[in-house]
């Protein structure tokens, strides 16, 4: 017997991959709701006869995590457990083609701007009056803002463009609503993305306005902490350092991706920069801003990265003695500038490289865990988990950096406020600690 009698019309969304996905998944479910539609995000028991799956499509991993993904809801379909099956996003708009051909049980392949295509496949219209509307899937205290779509970037190893297209920042006065709306429902931790953060403003305000947003996003009331995520090193512009440092609001902390150190690699990522230059930058950002905490992300095993030049990189990462870091193992990607390029380190030394680099980063990260034991820090509190509170400071970000944990046995904490946590216990990537009055 088929199930859509018990569930008629009830729409799941699935979102893979990073956070500019489970944004646009929640305007996707905004714009549903507003047409009065039943719409869950990952329901846990798959519990909807439509199913979009918004898929991911960066590197080998995801890609593969996101094809399972849709397999998975096309063997329900097949079972009756299910009745239509969509696909959205950027493996979408990557490989429809090739996708269309090899899993043809799915009813419609969607790509990363057809949005109002996909509403109407799924009997909706699509709303353009609902600037700012999102039907959240995080935490009700903290959200994700998107501030510009695709990358004009010539990254030789990335094909965010073939997905994502060119450069679009949102003005100003849009984001500036939309942080309101968020505001006025209760969060007070605005996360920024994009692509590229750095480059905002520079087609419609011919100069990078990354600052001039913030002055203007710190005058919203009820956010109490704004969020930098996914800047570039080239161009990168250092008022938004004179921002960080004279607006509390703004977290002392920087996500920004380096991808390497060595300059001959740099020079065939494309990045726009050196290692003299990538190194005079981090030092501008100690110096302007000496409690920032920076994360960056490394790529190991790209084509030509030799054994001398993989020591270079962990010397950098030794002396940077970077916050929060993480590393992944190069994706060779069709299509993309470095595909040309001979993929000559063996995936065993990849991911040994990476294992490398990580291992020396959870030491760096302890020691610098160890310092903040017997000091006090403003904390946000996320969830709870069995007998534990888990929450941040201000130097963290949710998912993928250190956490705080109170033992919830002794002390209670509601989730989503401020609390003032000190630290009793530290470990490479977790704190402890109790409130203080």
């Amino acid at each position: 017997m088929r199930t859509k009698y018990s569930k008629k019309n009830k729409i799941n969304v699935v979102t893979l991959g990073c956070s500019k996905n489970i944004y646009d998944s929640e305007v996707l479910m905004g714009q549903l709701k507003a047409n009065g539609k039943n719409v869950v995000h990952e329901d846990e028991n798959d519990d909807g006869n439509i199913v979009v799956i918004n898929t991911c499509g960066f590197i080998g991993k995801a890609k593969e995590e996101s094809i399972n993904t849709i397999l998975h809801f096309v063997d329900k379909k097949e079972n009756g457990d299910v009745d239509k099956v969509f696909v959205t996003g950027c493996l979408s708009e990557r490989y429809k083609p090739d996708l269309e051909k090899e899993i043809s049980n799915v009813d419609q392949y969607f790509g990363t701007h057809d949005l109002p295509n996909l509403l109407k496949a799924l009997e909706a219209d699509y709303k353009h009056e609902l600037v700012g509307e999102r039907l959240t899937t995080t935490p009700k205290h903290y959200a994700y803002l998107k501030i510009a779509e695709g990358c004009d970037r010539p990254c030789s190893f990335c094909a965010i463009p073939l997905m994502r297209g060119g450069h679009i920042s949102t003005p100003i006065e849009e984001i500036v609503i939309e942080a309101t709306k968020l505001a006025e429902k209760g969060i007070k931790e605005l996360i920024l993305i994009a692509q590229d953060l750095t480059y905002y403003g520079l087609d419609i305000y011919k100069k990078r306005a990354l600052a001039d947003l913030l002055k203007e996003l710190v005058k919203v009331d009820g956010i109490e902490w704004i969020r930098l995520h996914y800047a570039f090193p080239s161009g990168f512009p250092l008022d938004v350092l004179d921002v960080m440092k004279e607006e509390p609001k703004i977290c002392n902390y920087l996500d920004i991706p380096l991808q390497h150190i060595n300059t001959e690699l740099l020079k065939s990522m494309k990045r726009g920069t050196s290692s003299e230059k990538t190194i005079k930058l981090i030092n501008q950002f100690r110096d302007r801003v000496p409690k920032m905490a920076i994360r960056t992300t490394l790529i190991v095993g790209y084509p030509g990265e030799t054994e001398a030049k993989f020591e270079e990189l962990k010397q950098f990462v030794i002396d940077s003695k970077f916050e929060r870091m993480g590393c992944f193992a190069y994706s060779h990607e069709e299509n993309t500038a470095a595909f040309d390029l001979e993929d000559d380190v063996p995936e065993e030394v990849k991911e040994a490289r990476v294992a490398a680099l990580m291992e020396i980063q959870a030491q760096i990260s302890f020691d610098l865990n160890q310092e903040k034991v017997g000091k006090t820090f403003q904390c946000i509190f996320d969830r709870k988990e069995g007998d534990h509170y888990i929450g941040r400071t201000e130097f963290d970000s949710p998912d993928v950096d250190n956490e705080v944990i109170v033992d919830a046995t002794q002390h209670y904490i509601k989730i989503g406020e401020f609390i003032n946590i000190k630290i009793t216990e530290a470990t490479d990537f977790d704190l402890y600690g109790e409130p203080v009055s």
